[in-house]
């Protein structure tokens, strides 16, 4: 359950728990659940019920046993902050991040309304940065509840960006991703509405990520903006 990633913002993934329910349009399109099904068709025992949630008590330790340090993200096959995630798993879950200090480990949630109600249960090493997914305007609130949280490092992902975000306050934000939605059925991502990222971000001196481009062939589109690669991240955090 934890493997090397080709996401170009981490390094590897550990998925806890798998399986999640869409909120928000973002969600339409959803990889993870793609992925799951073809999992569960490989005989995948953590995928035996396809994208149906599922907490894995024996996959919890497993960063434990990695003696490289790395960029860990967390639950690219889910939510940690899911409803039917219990507290008691979450806890769970940031006690092994905690004790794994060696790693970074980034987490991303739609659900950032549960993140605000049980941040300040959460202890929030410095090696665990947090983040929100905002597909466009209207869900910019999820920003203000992750302010709230104590995480040294508090990041925002614009992927799959479906439509304008308009004026953001980034204050107090380390860093930001951007990125097109890829395969079946993508929806179009305007450059106007990844330039006008870009500009804010640089106007309030925030590293910026371009990821991708996306569509059906997210190769052949490629990352650059603007004839550039944006690999900007936010200054690297010493482990306790």
């Amino acid at each position: 359950m934890a493997s090397k990633s080709s996401i170009e913002w981490t390094e590897s993934t550990w998925n806890p728990v798998t399986g999640c329910s869409k909120i928000s349009p973002g969600c339409e399109n959803c990889y993870a659940e793609r992925m799951a099904k073809r999992l569960q068709a490989m005989g995948q025992v953590n995928y035996r019920n396809g994208f149906e949630l599922a907490c894995h008590e024996h996959v919890l330790e497993l960063p434990l046993k990695w003696r490289k340090p790395q960029t860990i993200f967390v639950n690219s096959m889910s939510d940690l902050f899911h409803r039917e995630v219990s507290k008691t798993f979450i806890k769970k879950v940031f006690d092994v991040m905690n004790k794994a200090s060696i790693h970074t480990f980034q987490i991303l949630t739609k659900r950032a309304d549960r993140l605000a109600e049980l941040c300040d249960e959460l202890t929030w090493g410095k090696n665990i940065w947090m983040g929100v997914s905002i597909e466009n305007d209207k869900y910019k609130d999820r920003i203000d509840c992750l302010k709230y949280t104590e995480a040294n490092v508090k990041f925002v992902s614009f992927e799959p960006l479906i439509g304008s975000i308009g004026k953001v306050n980034l204050k107090n934000i380390d860093w930001v991703i951007v990125g097109g939605e890829s395969g079946p059925g993508a929806r179009y991502m305007d450059p106007e509405w990844v330039t006008d990222l870009r500009d804010q971000c640089l106007k309030q001196k925030v590293p910026f990520f371009f990821k991708q481009w996306g569509g059906i062939n997210k190769k052949k589109t490629g990352r650059k903006l603007e004839g550039k690669y944006w690999d900007q991240m936010p200054q690297l955090v010493e482990a306790r």
